[in-house]
């Protein structure tokens, strides 16, 4: 799933030291998303981030939902050790050593024993292809628990558009890099959680045209 883009924010670590890496994104939205993430999300449990890149984002949730433990993941060993770092620097104790998981692998769910309560996707789908992210989605809805949660964060297409100039313009830069990947539809991104037995609870508008996607699995053990 790793690829190697030319990204607006692509992560650095100048002036940090160590392993850590930081990205301007993570830091303009963590908060944010935060926020929404505690309205939501289960008070006490497991929780899995999904593609958890520099760590600046699972530092933070970390914090603010200390009645969760928190796994995070990513697949490129330098962010694994900037979010290494990044916990370690934070002194939180409900963070796990970051996995090394590739959300976009078809059967990880089976093989890696992972149980959620709460499942947090930020700014992975528009990186990926669609058959990578339809694996992703599907393998996600998996590994969670009855009652559990699953979070998507990121910039979505409205009726296969973007709905506006600086979103027109990074897709189409993503598409230039790799025809496969950019953004994906809103609609068929809840169909497909749908369809693999989640309930689509609610879409929240964020700030810079991005959507947080809430999604619940209902039926019980």
């Amino acid at each position: 799933m790793t690829r190697r883009l030319e990204l607006p924010d692509t992560p650095g670590t100048a002036a940090l030291g160590a392993a850590r890496m930081s990205a301007p994104s993570a830091l303009r939205n963590r908060d944010l998303i935060a926020a929404e993430l505690r309205r939501v999300a289960p008070a006490w449990g497991r929780a899995l981030e999904i593609a958890s890149g520099t760590g600046e984002h699972v530092i933070r949730f970390a914090e603010v939902m200390p009645g969760l433990t928190w796994q995070p993941t990513d697949p490129d060993p330098l962010r694994r050790a900037s979010i290494a770092a990044w916990t370690m620097q934070s002194g939180l104790d409900n963070i796990r050593p970051p996995l090394d998981l590739d959300a976009a692998r078809v059967g990880w769910a089976e093989e890696e024993p992972l149980t959620a309560d709460l499942v947090v996707v930020v700014n992975l789908l528009h990186l990926i292809s669609g058959a990578e992210a339809e694996t992703a989605l599907t393998e996600t809805a998996a590994v969670l628990s009855p009652g559990g949660v699953v979070a998507l964060y990121g910039p979505f297409l409205r009726d296969g558009e973007a709905t506006s100039e600086g979103d027109a313009v990074f897709h189409a830069s993503l598409r230039a890099q790799d025809p496969a990947i950019g953004y994906k539809d809103v609609i068929d991104t809840c169909a497909c959680l749908v369809e693999a037995g989640l309930a689509h609870v609610e879409t929240v508008a964020m700030p810079a045209n991005n959507l947080l996607l809430v999604f619940e699995r209902s039926d019980v053990a």
